[in-house]
């Protein structure tokens, strides 16, 4: 059997319609402080404490209704950085402008050195605490080399872009592998980095307010280079694999703004069964983005938005869905957030907030498949 006719079977399990998050959830000031001191406690006593944080938002998710369960990735500072600080070779000494403000961020000065899968653990935990359907999200090759690559500080370890692109492809393959063997079901890839090419005045060279965007993007030339790194990835799974293409969120505010059309037909090359795009947030997805997807993939449509304090509500969600439904079949459609709540652990929303959020969107899936299904 090969891989595309097992992750449809594995498809089948999940109601038409079906509801997952994306990614993050907002860590409570709890988990913040755990986070924090890991360093300063003994290992047991660390994992001992997050177990019962995870379980927690396990379960909240399940209470909220959705159909697919993840951790929260309560595990990580951030949804990128716990794969850098695990996977080794990286240091925080690039200095940067970001939305008014000096920063500083990790690029990559040593060859990483990975030896065992760094979220295998985190992994088996989320299946032994959960009966429902697991995902798991790992940052993309793509994602991680456009921002953690500088001709300045990575030549040493990695002489061109392209050979930092090939190792995090090889790494990201063998840790999906073992995410696979530990019995998840859903493996998403991560890539805010392709939204980029939707923003025309990124493409325009026009000043921003990210300085590490600031560079030389060509739609044609490194558009081929991500996908055929998903693809190297994707290809060797038997399981259902998803690729999360959002604008990025930063304090409730996007990077980057433009619809999906620029991106989509080279999707027909895309070796994956779902991509998980935006809609409800303004100046992201256009409904009319939905007529170009490629036939052979299907579309996690977000129909709620993480960057408002605004409770949409569930008309204006059910909307949403039942226009998407229309043009691209419900049989082709799952419905989710448009993006994580908090990739990073200092995000704002709070988890009631998102809690709430989730059981509109379980409420709206439920209406939804009556009237359609």
């Amino acid at each position: 059997m090969n891989n595309l006719n097992y992750r449809r079977q594995g498809q089948n399990r999940l109601p038409p319609l079906y509801t997952h998050g994306i990614g993050s959830l907002p860590r409570p000031l709890v988990v913040r402080d755990l986070l924090d001191s890991r360093k300063d406690l003994p290992r047991d006593r660390f994992e001992q404490v997050m177990g019962s944080l995870v379980r927690f938002v396990i379960r909240l998710q399940e209470q909220a209704g959705l159909d697919v369960i993840s951790d929260g990735e309560w595990r990580r500072t951030q949804y990128i950085q716990e794969f850098l600080s695990r996977a080794g070779g990286f240091e925080r000494c690039r200095r940067y402008h970001h939305q008014g403000k000096i920063k500083f961020t990790e690029v990559v000065v040593r060859k990483m050195e990975v030896l065992q899968p760094v979220f295998l653990d985190d992994a088996k935990f989320l299946v032994a605490n959960t009966n429902y359907p697991t995902k798991f999200a790992l940052p993309s090759p793509f994602l991680i080399g456009i921002r953690y690559w500088h001709r300045d500080y990575s030549r040493d370890a990695y002489p061109t872009f392209q050979h930092f692109l090939e190792h995090l492809t090889q790494i990201l393959s063998r840790e999906t592998l073992a995410l696979v063997d530990a019995g998840i079901q859903i493996i998403q890839l991560d890539d805010p980095a392709l939204a980029y090419f939707c923003d025309e005045r990124l493409l325009a060279g026009d000043s921003f307010h990210d300085e590490r965007l600031r560079r030389n993007w060509d739609l044609k030339r490194q558009l081929p280079h991500a996908i055929r790194a998903i693809n190297q990835i994707s290809r060797r799974l038997g399981t259902e694999v998803h690729l999360h293409c959002c604008h990025s969120v930063h304090q409730r505010r996007s990077d980057v703004s433009g619809n999906y059309a620029p991106i989509l037909p080279y999707f027909s090359n895309l070796e994956v069964d779902q991509i998980n795009l935006e809609f409800a947030y303004p100046k992201t997805g256009e409904l009319d983005d939905l007529k170009l997807v490629p036939k052979h993939l299907k579309v996690g449509m977000g129909i709620v938005d993480v960057r408002t304090e605004k409770l949409q509500s569930i008309e204006e969600m059910e909307f949403l869905a039942l226009a998407g439904a229309r043009i691209i079949g419900p049989e082709r459609l799952a419905l989710n957030p448009d993006c994580g709540f908090a990739p990073d652990s200092c995000e704002p929303p709070s988890l009631d907030e998102a809690y709430e959020k989730l059981c509109r969107l379980a409420e709206t899936a439920r209406r939804v498949r009556k009237k359609l299904l």
